[in-house]
């Protein structure tokens, strides 16, 4: 079991910034496809964000709703996916879980509330 540490969630309020991170060892880092999903309460999972490497360039992709404001980054230097949320909205509400190849982080809560 490869184990995905994530970190960065936590309460915000609306309009507010979070960067979330998951930090990955080196052997499974270089996988091809990695991303961001989240599952907010009653709802199914969705996928928010993706990067799948290629030998020209890396491939982003974003959820509809999240388009604008999130942004998915990789640092292949300290092996460490990241998620950074700006213009936080209560609808964003979610355990957001990391993905890498198939392998799955614990997923840490996010919170947007006044």
């Amino acid at each position: 079991q490869v184990q995905l540490v994530e970190s960065g969630g936590g309460l915000v309020q609306p309009g507010g910034s979070l960067r979330l991170s998951c930090a990955a060892p080196g052997s499974i880092f270089s996988r091809n496809a990695m991303g961001w999903y989240r599952q907010a309460p009653g709802k199914q999972r969705e996928g928010v964000a993706s990067i799948t490497r290629t030998a020209r360039a890396d491939y982003i992709n974003y959820a509809d709703s999240v388009k604008g404001r999130f942004t998915i980054s990789r640092d292949n230097a300290k092996n460490t996916l990241y998620l950074q949320m700006n213009s936080l909205k209560p609808e964003d509400t979610a355990v957001y879980y990391c993905v890498i190849g198939t392998n799955w982080g614990q997923g840490t809560q996010v919170t947007v509330s006044s």
